[in-house]
């Protein structure tokens, strides 16, 4: 049975010392922060770009010695000016203009150092003494979808490397309207086809920003791959293959029991509060998994929001929803293999949303089963890793028995 803890899952709360990085970045750039931070002058005038270079803030934060998942946001930013200490390009939006929310932000930073982290902040102009995080990640690049309220914002796209270089550009962009329909809801589809998905086993592996933190649970970390675009079998001709099985090194059998979880941060945002996660899967050896999970979370403004569930076939035999104050809880609706012949496309559907700080689990739709779940938990504080992502996991049995699963035509829609 999986234990759902990390990356997507659940991690212990703490509270940690602010990071103070754009804080810093702010004494340096204009000479006026509140709190600890830099108050060296500016290493150099204007660069090319038209925003100043900064002196490198200290980093402060690693995965090792913190047991947060990411290096705490700044929630009171003033004005921003910009800042240049390397090469960041903005692709999507432009600035001074008018768009649609969800918003495309594409964004790709080189460093000479490698990178620490990328993140987008939205400075709504109607309460400018405050702003928010709406987008996090590891990596150089950023390609997500990130919903707005409708009016004037400033979002600032900034980059660290990992000696405390930043650069950071301001937008300037006017949102119109939620979505481009008239029900007020946007759908991003075919997110198995979707670039972004990432994989960790037990724990988050070297190569992660995450290094060394708790991730899918279980004994180790077993032998799976994803593969996308698979023409067959398929539903639309660009399913993806997920794989796991058969004993390996960091997976030892006996004790079996390791998972893999993967998931596509696609979004950010604090503007949608109602998700409806829509897919459909396809089990080859519907006898091998200790327990199938699929997950939806939303993390903004230092909490997240966390869906979790799983058809847990060698425990409860029902279908399991994440509480982050008891763990996994069984509802009432059975789960069994039966419901899941082998080689046949099973359609799914989570209707789920964010009520204040509440995690409601709406309807769960397997196949022509409609299960009006209706339960309410706690959400998750102390959760410093924004996004809005979908998740999937495989969990193994005792002998790590292999077996696949293809997922094909994944959508979120949310409003």
């Amino acid at each position: 049975m999986a234990v759902f803890v990390a990356g997507v899952h659940r991690c212990a709360n703490a509270k940690e010392v602010s990071h103070f990085l754009l804080v810093m970045i702010l004494a340096a750039v204009v000479g006026n922060a509140s709190g600890c931070g830099s108050t060296n002058q500016m290493q150099s005038g204007p660069t090319q770009s038209g925003f100043p270079s900064v002196p490198p803030v200290p980093v402060t934060w690693s995965p090792s010695t913190s047991p947060l998942p990411a290096p705490p946001a700044n929630s009171t930013l003033p004005t921003w000016t910009g800042s240049d200490d390397f090469p960041l390009t903005v692709s999507s939006p432009t600035t001074n203009t008018t768009v649609t929310s969800p918003v495309t932000v594409s964004a790709s930073a080189t460093p000479k150092n490698p990178i620490f982290f990328m993140r987008v902040y939205d400075e709504n102009s109607s309460d400018p003494s405050s702003s928010i995080s709406d987008y996090f990640t590891f990596d150089k690049s950023i390609n997500a979808q990130i919903f707005l309220s409708t009016g004037p914002h400033t979002l600032v796209v900034m980059a660290e490397d990992n000696q405390g270089y930043v650069s950071a550009t301001p937008l300037q962009i006017t949102v119109s309207a939620q979505a481009p329909n008239s029900q007020g809801q946007t759908t991003i589809g075919d997110i198995q086809a979707m670039p972004g998905w990432q994989s960790c086993g037990g724990l988050f592996p070297p190569s992660s920003g995450r290094a060394g933190q708790i991730c899918a649970a279980g004994n180790g970390t077993p032998q799976s791959a994803m593969t996308e675009k698979q023409s067959s079998p398929a539903m639309d001709g660009k399913s993806a293959k997920f794989n796991m099985g058969g004993a390996w090194s960091s997976c030892p059998v006996p004790p079996g029991y390791c998972n893999i979880l993967y998931f596509n941060p696609v979004a950010g945002g604090d503007n949608v509060s109602h998700f409806i996660y829509d897919l459909y899967f396809y089990v080859d050896n519907p006898s091998a998994p200790q327990a199938l999970e699929f997950d939806i979370n939303q993390t903004f403004g230092g909490n997240r929001w966390v869906w979790g569930s799983e058809c847990n076939f060698n425990g409860s035999g029902k279908w399991d929803i994440w509480d982050d104050i008891n763990g996994w809880t069984p509802t009432q609706f059975p789960c069994k293999r039966s419901d899941f012949p082998a080689n046949t496309w099973i359609h799914l559907i989570w209707d789920v949303q964010r009520d204040g700080n509440k995690v409601q689990y709406n309807t769960l739709t397997v196949g022509s089963n409609v299960y009006p779940v209706n339960t309410t938990f706690q959400n998750q504080p102390d959760w410093t890793l924004e996004e809005i992502d979908v998740a999937f996991q495989m969990d193994g049995d005792s002998q790590m028995d292999p077996y696949n699963v293809w997922l094909d035509e994944v959508k979120l829609t949310a409003y």
